[in-house]
């Protein structure tokens, strides 16, 4: 008899999980990435810690940002990372929303594990799906109201959308402070939306109330020894370029000499070709030198004759903001100074925060620049302020974009998922139990809300989609008392912008898990041992 051995197609080391059993694994890695952040969701959420380890052993984060926590914690799990690079679009495109985004997808495909236990076919759901994203985008889309014409109202509008957003965060307790600062920030851009022009800078001391907003712009250095420390009418020179004298720059070179006099021949060598350098400096007709890189005590000396300032290490995001707001360019030579475009500004000044002395540079070209100081007891309050505040700029920046808004708190959640339950109960066909699934999918997320403040969410959320079918389109979770309100009375909105992406990015990525029957891991490379010598 000849035996059939299987023929094996694969690597030795390589994996094949088919049909179901990929499915499942795939659905348990989406809905474990979703548990991870759904406590951190609405304004009564929970922190996280993040302990670091390996270079950075020993830091320590305390965030709520579901960006943050997902882009820290290392997954292995194929679906669990396209929810991880789901929600880093989430932030780099609308800066908040990162965590609803994640909840929606994982929501989903709970339900669309359920739906396949009942041996619905994926591409049956995935149409409903599609079916339920249109009906529920032009519902949110229909509930959008824009108030861009009346600049009164319009402001009023970004302070609440800001409230909102901070209301999650570190910052709620100083809500209304750091609402202010960040719309009169965006405000200042006059809808240019270039975030970059904005600087946030972090003082350990104080309190997170005593954080302010200086227009203009500010360096944390300090001009060199004995040379101006105020200068009005500025003329900047900004500069990526070596500035010391006692380093040979070609890597493993050596120097051999037979006497002390030539070792002097060369400093001298040296020291003169750093004179020129400068002279060439101060051709340019500057009253202050900018540089990325260390000054070394020659050039600064030279320096403080000529009666320049020379501000040395600034680092790379500070001269590249630095050349942004002065209108000017960095430069790495100086032959040609007539080509060479200098920075102005009429006063560059010391000032003092705290017990930090920090230049402020006024009347700077680019008139929207400005600088929100971060106080803070510790440098975790600080690092979580900025991305809470970092959150609240972008998603104002993307409402002056497209001004649009809804309104939060649950609210559009149950508009859609009213919209798409209506549409379902019209719709013939298995595409229907899918489109409920969308619907019970929406209405998990003022769901968990609830759930986290400790409130009733069942008695809660029924109460919030009976007010919903009658007609009542207004109506929200309110946190601070636990029972359903008008958010128009407590003025709590959210950008159009932000909802639209949190529900087309986590239908677009639960849809993409769902279609997957195969998951094919590659053998890993092996190292080739090195034997050494006999």
């Amino acid at each position: 008899m000849v035996s059939l051995n299987p023929v094996r197609i694969l690597k030795n080391d390589a994996e094949e999980e088919k049909s179901e059993i990929a499915r499942l694994s795939l659905f348990v890695g989406a809905i474990a990435i979703g548990d991870l952040v759904k406590s951190t969701l609405g304004p009564k959420g929970m922190d996280k810690i993040l302990v670091a380890h390996g270079r950075s052993a020993g830091q320590v984060q305390v965030t709520n940002d579901g960006a943050t926590i997902l882009k820290s914690v290392g997954v292995d799990n194929p679906a669990a990372k396209i929810l991880v690079d789901m929600s880093k679009v989430q932030d780099d495109e609308v800066g908040d929303g990162t965590t609803s985004v994640t909840v929606l997808a994982s929501e989903l495909l709970k339900e669309a594990e359920h739906l396949v236990e009942q041996k619905i076919h994926p591409q049956t759901i995935i149409e409903g799906w599609r079916r339920a994203a249109n009906v529920a985008r032009e519902a949110l889309q229909n509930a959008a109201s824009d108030h861009s014409a009346d600049p009164k109202r319009f402001r009023e509008d970004l302070l609440n959308i800001a409230r909102t957003t901070l209301s999650s965060k570190i910052l709620s307790q100083y809500k209304e402070h750091f609402s202010e600062l960040a719309v009169d920030a965006v405000l200042r851009l006059k809808g240019s939306g270039n975030l970059s022009a904005i600087q946030i800078i972090k003082i350990r001391g104080a309190t997170l109330g005593n954080s302010f907003l200086d227009s203009g712009f500010l360096l944390d250095k300090k001009p060199g020894v004995h040379q101006p420390q105020r200068i009005t009418d500025a003329k900047i020179l900004i500069a990526n370029t070596p500035m010391d004298t006692d380093k040979i720059k070609v890597f493993g070179s050596r120097v051999r000499v037979d006497s002390m006099a030539k070792i002097a021949e060369l400093e001298v060598a040296e020291k003169e070709k750093m004179k020129d350098k400068v002279e060439k400096i101060v051709k340019h007709g500057c009253n202050v030198f900018i540089n990325r890189q260390l000054i070394y005590n020659y050039p600064e000396q030279l320096f403080a004759d000529a009666g320049v300032m020379a501000i040395e290490h600034a680092d790379f995001d500070g001269i590249e903001r630095l050349a942004l707001v002065t209108g000017g360019e960095i430069v790495s030579t100086f032959d040609q100074p007539e080509l060479v475009k200098l920075g102005k500004c009429d006063l560059i000044e010391q000032i003092m925060i705290g017990e930090n002395t920090l230049l402020r540079f006024s009347g700077v070209p680019l008139g929207e620049a400005c600088t929100v100081v971060i106080r803070g007891a510790t440098q975790q309050i600080l690092d979580e302020a900025e991305r809470s505040l970092h959150d609240a700029l972008c998603v104002l920046a993307a409402t002056v974009r497209e001004s649009r808004i809804v309104y939060g708190g649950g609210c559009s959640e149950m508009i859609m998922a009213c919209a798409v339950m209506k549409a379902a109960a019209s719709t013939p066909g298995k595409e229907a139990v899918a489109m409920e699934a969308f619907s019970r999918a929406l209405q998990q997320l003022p769901t968990i809300i609830a759930d986290n403040a400790g409130y009733d969410s069942a008695q809660l959320v029924s109460e919030l989609r009976a007010a919903h079918n009658s007609g009542v389109c207004t109506v929200g979770l309110d946190m601070e008392n636990g029972k359903v309100a008008c958010m128009t009375k407590l003025g709590i909105t959210e950008s159009w912008a932000v909802k639209r992406q949190v529900l087309l990015s986590a239908a677009e990525a639960a849809e993409m898990i769902l279609r997957v029957d195969n998951i094919l891991r590659s053998a890993p490379r092996k190292r080739v041992q090195d034997r050494g010598h006999c």
